[in-house]
Formats: C-alpha cells, structure tokens, sequence
C-alpha cells in the first residue's frame, strides 16, 4: 500500500505559530488586583495599628476615675480639650516641642549625610582594611546603648554639657545602622559605570558625590531621615538623664513629669503622649506619599 503526500501550493502562506496568552495581571508593566481577601487582611491590619492611638485619646478624654473602672471606656469622654490644655501647660510642652524638633532635625540632616558618604565609600571605593572597618561599624550594632551611658554621661560632665542640647544632639549625630543602610542600597542602585563616566569627564571627587551619589541615594535618603527623626523624637533614656523638667526638656522628657503624685492622674499622662504623638503623625502625612513614591522610583530600573 503506498501513501501519496500532497504537496502545498507554492501560494500558500504558513500559518504563524499560536501563541500563549498571559493574563493582562501577569503582562510586563500589569497592575494586579486585589481580592476580597487582601482588602480584609489590609483592614484588619490597620485596625490593629490604630487600636493603640485610638485608646490614648479615648483615655485622654475621661478622668483617672472612670480608666481605673471595670470594664474600661470604649468612646470617647468630654474632657479631651480640658486635659489636652492641662498637658500643654504643666509639661511645658511649647518649649518642649521646639527643643525636641531642633534636636530630631539636627540629627536627622547629619546623619544622612554623614552615613550617606561613609555608604558611598564601603560600597564603591577601594582602600585598604574596608572589610575590616565595615565588620567594626556593624559590630557596633550589636552593643546594647545602656552599655555606654555611664562613659558618655562621664563624657558630658567634663564638658559641662548637663541639661543642653548639645548633650543630645552629640553623641545622635553618626549612626552605624545608617552607614550599613546606606551601603547595602548604593551596591545595588549606583552602577560603577556611572561614576567612571563622571570621572571620564573630568569631574572632581565632590562633583561626582553631590550630582550622581546624592541623586542615586535620594529615596535611601528619605527613607533614613524619617526613622532617624522618629527614633530621636521618641528617645526617652538618655534625655532623661541628662536634662530636667524645667531646664531644656524634650517631650519625652516633658511628659514623664506629668501626672507626678502620690496616684498618678493617667487621663493627664495620656493627653501628654497624645500631643506628642501628633507632630509625628503630621510629619508622616506630610512626607509619606513623597517618600513612598522615592522607593518606588528607585526599585523601577531602566
């Protein structure tokens, strides 16, 4: 039995390979969509995060009388604006807040600056003993702060910078953490070939840093200011044991005076924890979306 194979016309076109289909969520560039679940989850997260600002001003709203009951109030009370004006005047909380966003500021610009260089240099210059040096700043990491209040009070005494500023500001001026942040983003976000360019063409070591380093790091940058502005807003130990109440507080230090007593008024501890809380949640709103939009810019190559 023999088979005859039919030959094509010499006319005909052939047909293009079909090709696989990807759902327009998997498409380079698609934007997926969320489901019922996701939004659930997102809601039930931000609930837990509010659940704690929530209680502060439901407490500052009531008397240390009705906190101290059984079950505790679940809304808020009439005293909100009473106890809020009460805070701002014991604490000194004008002052305070003056002191406080000097000192966060101050802190915040240098050491940005400072672990932004120190980054630059551990992560695309090569010198002798970087290995080493870099395994010193992360090691320094892993001392607990208490450890070196004594020395640095010590330190402050012979200065004879007891209850001012620059006791603070000082020693929160360099950050270990913010030179190894800032090392492990420009690894990836500053190509070499960049900088060689800017050398190639002519460019001095400080014109490389402020016009390729700076803008490469900006989202790196924003991100680093705003925790170390938190992080200093919020400390709390060591003001307290080198500044008063009634010298140069800083609101930490300002709302640990109140409520002093033999039965400490919670209702007025709380209003003062709210008032500092809020600068914060200003500053967030106010930068949030640029530095949200700042990682996201810098996570979208080429």
């Amino acid at each position: 039995m023999t088979t005859t194979l039919t030959k094509p016309p010499a006319d005909a076109v052939p047909e293009p390979p079909k090709r696989l289909r990807r759902p327009k969520s998997a498409r380079a560039g698609g934007q997926m969509h969320a489901g019922p679940l996701a939004y659930v989850i997102l809601a039930l997260f931000t609930i837990g995060s509010l659940g704690p600002l929530v209680w502060t001003a439901i407490a500052a709203s009531r008397d240390t009388n009705r906190l101290a009951q059984t079950p505790p109030p679940f809304w808020f009370g009439s005293n909100l604006f009473h106890n809020l004006d009460v805070a701002w005047t014991e604490a000194n909380l004008g002052e305070a807040f003056v002191n406080t966003t000097f000192v966060a500021g101050v802190s915040a610009v240098t050491v940005v600056f400072l672990s932004t260089l120190a980054g630059f240099a551990f992560a695309k210059l090569r010198f002798k003993g970087r290995g080493a040096l870099m395994l010193i700043v992360v090691g320094t990491m892993m001392v607990p702060p208490q450890l070196s209040v004594i020395p640095l009070y010590m330190m402050v005494a012979k200065l004879d910078w007891t209850d001012q500023l620059q006791a603070v500001i000082f020693p929160s001026l360099v950050s270990a953490f913010g030179v190894f942040f800032m090392r492990q983003y420009l690894i990836q976000a500053l190509p070499d070939e960049l900088i060689e360019a800017a050398r190639v063409d002519g460019a001095s070591s400080w014109r490389v840093i402020w016009h390729v380093v700076f803008p490469a790091a900006r989202p790196a940058m924003a991100v680093l200011g705003m925790l170390v502005f938190v992080q200093t807003w919020n400390d709390f130990l060591w003001p307290f044991l080198v500044l008063t109440q009634t010298g140069n507080p800083t609101v930490q230090v300002a709302v640990a005076g109140l409520g002093r007593g033999f039965t400490p008024d919670q209702s007025l501890i709380m209003a003062g924890a709210l008032l500092g809380t809020l600068p914060l949640l200003f500053v967030f709103a106010l930068f949030g979306k640029q530095i949200v939009g700042g990682i996201m810019q810098g996570a979208v190559k080429g």
